[in-house]
Parts: structure tokens; C-alpha cells; sequence
């Protein structure tokens, strides 16, 4: 595929599958390009890739060769720029509900379970797998407790009511992570409902993981 949109993006990332699910469901084409996390050292420090996104991380979206990095941004980004399918509700005050869920993924959980932070605290605090495995479920018990309260107030068959948000993009990659990570969702029945829900969705099958040309198992 030959397109204006082109998406660096790793397999795994729970940031570069938010974006993919976005444009997935506003059927926007676009160029995936791979950047390898890990392979020598990350690809993501590469002087190349540093000159598109200073802050070496994924994604990185470029439309008519302008780079944009941070996965918030570009989701907003895609909402105004192709606004025929929403993501966001028309509402002010429900539109700040859904980017309050946004932001408690994107704030309060997913830098906290990021790679750079793992490995710092893995071979700078030289601690240990269960103290990594402790580490990673309290912070994303404490996040999902506060989804949960929020989707037992506003959810319906997703995030907010009943249909997709772009809550629901930033939620199912977070689920993803956990459970990637051994962490119990258990507690968690509302939010596993959703998570049910919404990954029965072409748009989100196509942008799981093991759909990406650079997936590895």
C-alpha cells in the first residue's frame, strides 16, 4: 500500500495499536513501519528515527511528511482531521469523561509499565521478577479500579454508552498489556465485558498485535 499516511509503530506497543484501532475504524489507510523496540538496542534511538520523534519512542504518525509523536495527540489529530466517524461524543462534558478514561490509561498506567521504565528498574535497581511483577500490578490495579467505577456510571456496550470512543482505543491495548504481564483481571467485570466486546470488532482484529507485519510471537 502506497498512501500519505505513514505509521512507525512496534507490534507490541500498547500506544502504536491505540492508533492503529483509530484509524482502523475511520477505514483511513495508511503505511505501516516497523520499529523494532529491542533489535540492537532499539531502533527508536537510531539517529533516523530520532529526527522524526526527538523522544525515540512509538508511534510516530507522518501526514504530508510532517512527524507527529505522542499517541494522544495523534488521536486528536485523526478525530479533527477525518471527523465523519467520531470517536469523541458531541457533548463537552462527555467528550472531558472520555479523555479523563483516556488519560488515566495513558497517565497513570502505561508509562509505568513502558520499556525504558522496566528496563531501568530490571538493570539500574536490579530488582527482582517478582518485584517487577508486584510493581506492574499495582500500578495497573489502581488504574482499572478507576475505570471500572467510571464504566459502571457510563459505559454501555463500550467505554461511554454504546458506542466506540477513543476510551475504547487506549482501553483494549491496556487490557492487552495486563494481561501480557500475568496481572488478574478478575476484578475487573465491566471493563473485561467491553474489552470482550469491542475485540469481536474487525477494526480492533486488524490492529491487535498478532495482525502486524512485524509481529513475533
Amino acid at each position: 500500500m502506497n498512501t500519505s499516511l505513514k505509521l512507525f509503530s512496534y507490534f507490541r506497543s500498547s500506544c502504536a495499536y491505540r492508533v492503529r484501532i483509530a484509524l482502523n475504524i475511520k477505514n483511513i489507510p495508511y503505511d505501516i513501519i516497523p520499529i523494532h523496540l529491542l533489535k540492537e538496542g532499539g531502533e527508536q534511538y537510531t539517529l533516523e528515527y530520532r529526527q522524526l520523534n526527538p523522544s525515540a519512542q512509538v508511534p510516530t504518525l507522518v501526514d504530508k511528511g510532517v512527524p507527529m509523536g505522542q499517541s494522544l495527540a495523534i488521536l486528536e489529530y485523526i478525530e479533527e482531521k477525518y471527523p465523519s466517524i467520531p470517536l469523541l461524543p458531541s457533548s463537552p462534558i462527555d467528550r472531558a469523561l472520555v479523555r479523563q478514561m483516556n488519560e488515566i490509561i495513558n497517565s497513570g498506567m502505561q508509562p509505568l509499565q513502558n520499556l525504558s521504565v522496566t528496563q531501568y528498574l530490571y538493570h539500574q535497581l536490579t530488582i527482582s521478577d517478582e518485584q517487577k511483577t508486584q510493581w506492574l500490578t499495582t500500578w495497573m490495579h489502581r488504574g482499572f479500579e478507576s475505570l471500572e467505577n467510571l464504566f459502571q456510571k457510563h459505559s454501555g456496550l463500550f467505554c461511554f454508552g454504546d458506542h466506540v470512543t477513543l476510551a475504547d482505543c487506549c482501553l483494549i491495548p491496556q487490557v492487552f498489556s495486563a494481561q501480557r504481564f500475568g496481572v488478574d483481571l478478575s476484578p475487573f467485570s465491566k471493563t473485561m465485558t467491553i474489552y470482550k466486546k469491542a475485540t469481536e470488532l474487525s477494526a480492533f482484529i486488524q490492529a491487535s498485535p498478532e495482525r502486524q507485519p512485524d509481529y513475533q510471537p
